[in-house]
């Protein structure tokens, strides 16, 4: 055991933020949350012991999914908390430094960027889309199209429906992916900003799904329950594709907090 303390940072905002709200606050440890200032900035932290939340330490319980989700849920509740007063760019997991003077330094040397994405994301969180495609539906959909499309022909309906359902499951994938890049565009005409993530690992999200668009979406505040409308118009005009929307939630996809070392 070691009396080494380390500062967990969970969230940079802006200087108006005088941690109000944050005295009832605790964090990954159990601590009290405070602020430190800086660079016209403040940087929302905790401090946590070494010998559970150092570098070794970090190394070792990131295999334990247990522990590795009770963190993720303590970090984010705090980050959550503090989005309520204003904008707010949520570090990455894990973003630990050695003192107070480091977190100044972080600050001062990111001070260009963290203002930037607290200008982008005032005002907005952000929301999740995902879709998921059922491969017989989809092909079955594809094929029909194409029949629709290409006629009938006299006395060769048969032949020309097999050849349909044929080459829908030859192109599914590639007529999949079309309709996710659809979905994507459409999406992002009622954003301010969005992205498009990796698959998420069937096991962590529990189910063996195929996923087709992992989306994030930063999306203007006022305008969440139009957003939430439009996924559930396009989840009702695209058969054989299940839409998942989530959020809103704080903006980790926005911030670019994954440029932050400490």
């Amino acid at each position: 055991m070691t009396d080494a303390t380390g500062v967990w940072m969970y969230a940079v905002t802006d200087a108006e933020f005088d941690g109000h709200g944050a005295e009832d606050m605790t964090g990954v440890a159990g601590e009290p949350i405070r602020i430190v200032g800086g660079s016209g900035l403040t940087a929302v932290v905790g401090t946590v012991p070494l010998d559970g939340f150092g570098e070794a330490a970090l190394t070792r319980n990131f295999e334990d999914m247990a522990w590795l989700e009770a963190v993720a849920r303590a970090h984010d509740a705090v980050v959550s908390r503090v989005a309520r007063h204003g904008p707010v760019v949520p570090l990455r997991l894990a973003t630990v430094c050695l003192d107070d003077a480091r977190v100044r330094e972080l600050l001062e040397q990111h001070r260009e960027s963290f203002s930037s994405a607290l200008t982008l994301v005032a005002g907005r969180t952000e929301w999740g889309v995902k879709a998921f495609g059922d491969r017989k539906s989809l092909a079955s959909v594809i094929a029909e199209t194409h029949m629709n499309s290409g006629g009938q022909g006299t006395g060769t309906a048969y032949l020309l429906r097999r050849r349909a359902q044929l080459a829908a499951q030859e192109t599914v994938e590639r007529e999949a992916a079309a309709r996710a890049d659809e979905i994507h565009e459409r999406l992002l005409r009622d954003a301010a900003a969005g992205r498009r993530q990796p698959p998420t690992d069937p096991a962590l999200r529990g189910n063996q799904e195929w996923m087709l668009l992992n989306g994030t979406y930063l999306v203007d505040d006022d305008r969440g329950d139009e957003f939430a409308a439009v996924v559930e118009e396009l989840g009702s005009s695209y058969p054989g594709i299940r839409l998942e929307l989530t959020g809103p939630w704080p903006p980790y996809s926005f911030a670019g907090a994954e440029k932050v070392a400490p």
